[in-house]
């Protein structure tokens, strides 16, 4: 599906393709109003997947290299509501287990599982 704000939809992104078999690229996008290179990044899309290469791509990275890893937000998770701990006693703790972790990361890893405050992890009539 197509962005509000995005130029022309996948129809339309064909239609300027195949209007580039017989006139200049720079002539078609000019009429278009996108940059002649959106189009021929679109014509060579065209050319090696046909109809799918004109479909959006999303914007997601392929990979995440340096996502902190499963086991130590679980850990996280886990020593928040056994101890109660602050994001920075967390951070000690992991680093004296052996992992490296800055402690902006636990603060972020807490309000992402909805326990970055006191009263998240404790119920209110206690």
């Amino acid at each position: 599906m197509t962005h509000a704000n995005a130029p022309l939809t996948p129809a339309g992104r064909l239609r300027l393709v195949e209007r580039c078999q017989y006139r200049p690229i720079a002539h078609v996008a000019a009429e278009a109003g996108v940059a002649r290179q959106t189009l021929t990044k679109w014509l060579r899309r065209y050319e090696t997947l046909g109809e799918a290469g004109l479909v959006d791509r999303s914007s997601a990275p392929h990979s995440s290299p340096t996502l902190t890893p499963a086991d130590v937000v679980a850990r996280i998770e886990g020593l928040r509501r056994a101890h109660k701990w602050t994001a920075r006693q967390i951070h000690l703790e992991l680093v004296r287990e052996g992992h490296q972790i800055a402690p902006v990361t636990v603060a972020r890893w807490l309000r992402r599982l909805g326990i970055s405050r006191r009263r998240d992890i404790e119920p209110p009539w206690v």
